[in-house]
């Protein structure tokens, strides 16, 4: 019997093996209008993942070279939107690193304490909607209800919840409101009771632990080389926080712990942040009880704008004030390098003074610019539904990584 030759089977064009590419984003409503995933996919599980920044076409860092030092601090609101305050604060250092100037001790306390409140908003906004987009809708109500109270706290102060232009090259805006202290007892305790509530939602909720736990690994190792730092590091075990490596306003004065994971996953970094805005409030209530009186910005009028009374009461005033606002502050020629903690890592300014009253070079180093570098390798082996929580831990903040 004469045997019938089969065919060979073509591998490259079988079903079962055959390697799709799938672009996800931007417009994705998970992507924040930007980001775009360049997928190679076996079924559902990732095989590799080319991530796409995107642009806002905000051109931050050449925006700020055609202004003066004080004009540039709007600007830093729209970095981390999330956290505006601690981008203010940071600028100001930089600039104040460049002129070798020390603002009061009032006005150092205030700058930390309006960083913390930041930081715990910028972490409740991440934490609520990364429950959301994994099913706990409740969880991102209750957290935007905790962000509310401390948005009015940010009000109170600033006069603004969001875009709020605090900080000035010597000093802030405006001292604490009468009853500060009261303000942040009641809205505090609001929100650690807020934050009870969906502890007891998250926890120990086995789908929530299911779809995050095991999820995004990244080894300390791998999370050291990209240069990721904040939560997604510590998360790692690693417990790096400049606010202790390089402690700057009066961070070494108060007690506070650094919070880190072990495994390095999704829900390691759920929890570094919980447990970090319960560090924050214990920063506040203690720099609250420190906090001395006295002016909050340097008394030099080649740096602080004088007191309205003066502008519009004599002509050294007004000339004081036109060339202030003008010509701008007059920092001498360097450069420098300041790092903060930002509420995802380590957010730095890099400036260049030539002597006039405006930078002549601005870098921003964005904490979440590295996160989203190492996204590609977190998603590595693991499924298309994973994208949604790992992006959500990274919580990438596009006018950040506008470059």
């Amino acid at each position: 019997m004469t045997e019938i030759a089969q065919p060979l089977r073509d591998e490259a064009h079988d079903p079962a093996t055959e390697v799709m590419t799938l672009q996800m984003g931007p417009s994705h409503p998970a992507t924040h209008g930007t980001i775009k995933f360049n997928l190679k996919l076996d079924g559902e599980k990732i095989l590799a993942c080319d991530v796409e920044i995107g642009y806002l076409h905000r051109g931050f860092e050449k925006m700020c070279e055609q202004r003066t030092w004080n004009h540039v601090v709007p600007y830093t609101d729209r970095l981390n939107y999330a956290s505006p305050l601690i981008n203010n604060v940071a600028f100001a250092l930089a600039a104040e690193k460049l002129l070798e100037l020390q603002v009061p001790e009032r006005c150092q306390y205030i700058r930390m304490i309006m960083s913390e409140i930041s930081r715990i908003t910028d972490h409740l906004t991440c934490l609520g909607m990364a429950a959301t987009e994994a099913g706990a809708i409740s969880v991102g109500f209750y957290m935007l209800e905790a962000r509310e109270t401390l948005y009015d706290l940010v009000a109170a102060v600033t006069g603004a919840r969001l875009t709020v232009s605090y900080t000035r090259v010597g000093g802030v805006t405006h001292d604490l409101p009468h009853g500060f202290a009261d303000m942040v007892k009641d809205a505090f305790h609001s929100v650690r009771q807020i934050l009870a509530d969906c502890d007891k939602l998250l926890s120990r909720n086995r789908i929530f632990i299911d779809r995050m736990s095991g999820v995004g690994v990244i080894s300390k190792e791998d999370a050291i080389s990209y240069g990721v730092t904040g939560p997604l590091l510590r998360a790692t075990g690693v417990p790096y926080d400049v606010r202790k490596a390089q402690p700057y306003l009066f961070y070494d004065r108060v007690d506070f712990d650094v919070p880190t994971g072990t495994q390095g996953d999704n829900y390691d970094r759920f929890t570094v942040r919980f447990e970090e805005m319960q560090q924050s409030m214990r920063i506040v209530e203690q720099a609250l009880g420190q906090l001395p009186p006295g002016p909050i910005r340097v008394d030099d009028p080649r740096i602080s704008l004088p007191a309205k009374k003066d502008v519009y009461g004599n002509i050294e005033g007004l000339m004081n004030h036109f060339k202030l606002v003008i010509e701008g502050v007059k920092i001498p020629p360097g450069e420098v390098y300041v790092p903060v903690e930002g509420a995802n890592g380590e957010l730095g300014f890099y400036l260049v003074s030539d002597g006039s009253g405006r930078p002549y070079r601005v870098r921003v180093r964005p904490p979440c610019f590295f996160g989203m570098a190492a996204l590609g390798e977190m998603l590595k082996g693991y499924l298309v539904s994973d994208i949604i929580t790992t992006f959500g831990m990274i919580n990438m903040i596009g006018g950040e990584c506008d470059r």
